[in-house]
């Protein structure tokens, strides 16, 4: 998690909400990932995406069997789609997101039984430290237009 948080600095360093993402197989980063929607200007460009996307190009699948992410906040209903399209077998997340989380906190279709697959689900793995940036980005973005 403290590397996800790492990437979740560099996107606040590009002016993107500080939300940054890993994917980990046998202890080995096969991807890795921060928000990048400012910055390329599209709405997909979501932490949990892009380290989705690089871990598949790293092993030639999409099938990312056996993998963790690892992600600094709950994530939204595309990237928890994305979870359950990628088949990865565990998500690790930080603090909740009470305004758009689809994994505890709104909806749950990371393990909904409906679905075709389902992510073991863990939260809360450094939760103040992962909420204290996306707060403190927030803030200094309010204060800014003021």
């Amino acid at each position: 998690m403290r590397a996800a948080l790492a990437e979740s600095d560099a996107a606040a360093a590009s002016g993107d909400v500080p939300v940054g993402a890993l994917v980990v197989r046998n202890g080995v980063v096969l991807g890795h990932g921060h928000n990048r929607r400012e910055a390329a200007q599209d709405p997909t460009a979501h932490a949990e995406v892009l380290a989705l996307r690089c871990a598949a190009q790293c092993i030639g699948s999409w099938h990312l069997d056996g993998c963790t992410l690892y992600v600094t906040q709950e994530p939204c209903a595309m990237c928890a789609g994305a979870v359950v399209n990628a088949r990865i077998a565990r998500l690790v997340y930080g603090c909740d997101n009470p305004k758009a989380g689809a994994v505890r906190t709104l909806f749950r279709i990371a393990d909904d039984p409906r679905l075709n697959h389902r992510a073991e689900i863990m939260r809360g793995i450094l939760a103040e430290e992962c909420g204290a940036r996306l707060t403190q980005f927030f803030q200094r973005l309010r204060n800014s237009r003021q």
